[in-house]
């Protein structure tokens, strides 16, 4: 029986199973891992007694319940039906199914001009040295908590797109991860380096097979921005409702380069993610763009960090949350200004709507100042739906619920003005309209 065939676990056995299966892998990734698991190993579950962790439970969590992705056998399941590139001329697309590669191609002029997108796994394979500089960098800690000490070990595949100094490439590169089978985990990477003055855009979205097998997603995302570079990426998270998502997500900009960073978060039966922003060099910029719709008994929790390190660095958080049901959102955010960082203008802000009386939304912004030569400021709001807005679109002929998803749609029309590609703005419009229920009348 092929170790494709057998039942894995995330244990020590199914461990060194994965580490057998990789042939391909070059022998400092291979210790990497190992290191990587004997931490886990050693290591407990965050608790609630951890200030990061005390509004996010995860007592019900039970990794045995999930298996690794072993062999190519994940490769065969069904299709992705993306949202975010319907209607985009796209210059490449992964697709991933499970954490394993599913398909992946690029256009030729990609590769003339030495960029490199493709599935992780393969690319680390088939470009070691060049990987190894990236992960060398360890810009997501590897030994953060327990959760990236399990990516970092076990990681089948992902995503990887490094675009050379100078090059710009003007049409957008699209990936998918899709859960197929009850039981699924996917653990994956992704890594986006654009070396000084490069340009790209990048789409990712994620997706389950149906509305009601359990997943896990356990993630990474590792972001470098050159000098002068700029970079538009967009994440969208789709996963059914019964999907554990942890991820890990961090981004550094070096001096004069832009990100534009979108998020949306529609799926999970649970979400814990940490989303880090480090501005390195001077006049360096990243606005950074959330979108949160809860429904059910969701329950979705996403620290950010704006980290100015150097001066004259400018950043700008704006998320955005509804909340159906008996859903919960909590958004802790922080704004950290090192004495290095001088002349800084900072600001984040959380809006939340609430459409049901029994949701439940967690506001929490911070500062952290060092330098005395700052402007940096933050904000939070949480509110009902004015019945006095549905009964005046009523009274011109819309139904109750109609009237409901005009008035979501212009609470989150602040974040979709700040999106410059349509199909985003489309997408995320489409999938927050298509889960707006009727309020109950007051």
């Amino acid at each position: 029986m092929s170790v494709a065939d057998t039942k894995a676990h995330f244990d020590a056995a199914g461990f060194e199973n994965l580490v057998h299966e990789r042939t391909g892998e070059p022998e400092w990734l291979t210790e990497r891992r190992r290191t990587s698991w004997n931490t886990f190993e050693r290591a407990a579950w965050p608790a609630r007694s951890d200030e990061e962790w005390m509004r996010t439970d995860i007592r019900l969590f039970k990794l045995d319940a999930f298996t690794p992705s072993l062999g190519r056998t994940a490769a065969a399941a069904a299709e992705a039906q993306p949202l975010l590139s319907r209607g985009v001329d796209l210059a490449g697309r992964v697709v991933s199914v499970n954490g394993q590669a599913a398909e992946s191609h690029a256009d030729e002029e990609l590769t003339r001009q030495g960029v490199l997108f493709g599935g992780l796994a393969d690319a680390v394979a088939e470009h070691p040295d060049r990987l190894q500089a990236i992960f060398d960098r360890q810009v997501v800690s590897p030994a953060y908590d327990r959760f990236s000490m399990l990516n970092d070990a076990c990681w089948t595949g992902g995503v990887v797109l490094h675009v050379p100094k100078g090059v710009r490439l003007q049409r957008p590169l699209h990936a998918v991860s899709r859960l197929c089978g009850a039981g699924a985990s996917d653990l994956t990477r992704t890594v986006v380096v654009l070396e000084e003055g490069a340009e790209a855009t990048l789409l990712m979205e994620t997706a389950s097979e149906d509305r009601d097998t359990p997943g896990l997603h356990n993630g990474a995302i590792e972001i470098v921005v050159g000098r002068g570079a700029k970079l538009r990426y967009v994440n969208l998270q789709n996963w059914n409702n019964r999907t554990w998502h942890f991820a890990h997500q961090r981004a550094e900009v070096e001096r004069e380069g832009q990100l534009q960073w979108t998020i949306g978060a529609l799926g999970a039966r649970l979400a814990k993610v940490n989303q880090r922003v480090a501005l390195c060099g001077p006049d360096a910029e990243a606005q950074v763009n959330g979108v949160m719709f809860t429904e059910g008994k969701q329950h979705l929790s996403y620290n950010t960090h704006q980290h100015h390190e150097a001066p004259y660095c400018r950043s700008d958080l704006l998320y955005k949350a509804a909340l159906q049901d008996h859903s919960r959102t909590v958004w802790r955010g922080m704004i950290k200004v090192d004495e290095a960082g001088q002349r800084t203008d900072a600001y984040q802000r959380n809006d939340n709507l609430m459409l049901s009386t029994d949701a439940r939304a967690d506001s929490i912004p911070g500062l952290e100042i060092e330098a005395d030569d700052v402007r940096c400021t933050h904000g939070s709001t949480s509110g009902r739906v004015d019945d006095q807005m549905i009964y005046y679109a009523m009274s011109r002929g819309y139904t109750r619920q109609e009237a409901v998803r005009m008035i979501v749609a212009g609470f989150f029309q602040q974040v979709f003005d700040r999106i410059t590609i349509d199909s985003v703005r489309d997408a995320l419009g489409e999938a927050i309209g298509a889960r707006v229920q009727d309020l109950p009348s007051q």
